[in-house]
């Protein structure tokens, strides 16, 4: 009881932060019934000094992905992209070249997301680079509801290898889940790649 109320304080406290109205909404109750998985592709792995090059989302209701309902996006950026990081991500300067601006792209994504769950592969990650441009721009930081996959694997894991050394790598855990390998690695295939895994988890008892 304790820490819900310093976790409501916290998210009033937030609340009051919004510099916009237009974005009132991300903190309205969701009556959706629908959470949201997202990933983005960025320029490396420290959102101090890194950035998006990519936003990729896609919707869950009633235990169903809705295809139809997906979100993607590329942004520009004006900082080099490190040839380890295209390896990974596939994105070179010339695919950015019509790209949104960051803030664009960023507001295109929250009124997409409402005040929906978020879900994701190790979304904390993901979640502070959102915040690194949000918080500036809105003086918030994002409010939604936050599940991690990998934390809903460990735990259903966990008792079967009773020692722990238990492999949360995103690879392994789509083996182990039976999801297929969508092959190419892009923000959006990993999103959906990551919402069959949720649905795979939680579906199964």
């Amino acid at each position: 009881m304790f820490f819900s109320f310093i976790n409501d304080l916290k998210a009033k406290a937030n609340r009051s932060r919004l510099k916009e109205e237009e974005f009132e909404f991300l903190f309205e109750e969701d009556t959706s019934g629908e959470y949201v998985v997202f990933d983005t592709e960025t320029t490396g792995l420290n959102p101090k000094k890194d950035d998006i090059l990519s936003i990729g989302a896609v919707k869950i209701k009633d235990n169903k992905i809705i295809t139809s309902q997906t979100f993607e996006v590329f942004i520009k950026n004006t900082g080099e992209i490190s040839f380890k990081s295209i390896e990974i991500h596939r994105i070179r300067p010339i695919d950015l070249e019509n790209a949104k601006s960051m803030e664009s792209a960023i507001r295109e994504f929250l009124h997409f997301i409402g005040s929906r769950p978020l879900i994701g592969y190790y979304l904390e990650f993901d979640v502070n680079m959102i915040n690194k441009y949000i918080k500036p721009m809105l003086g918030v930081t994002l409010p939604n509801e936050k599940i991690e996959v990998s934390e809903i694997y460990f735990d259903k894991t966990i008792s079967l290898i009773p020692q722990g050394n238990i492999d949360l790598r995103f690879d392994t855990i789509l083996k182990k889940c039976g999801v297929p390998d969508m092959g190419a690695h892009n923000a959006v295939n990993d999103a959906i790649m990551t919402a069959m895994i949720y649905l795979k988890l939680t579906k199964e008892k």
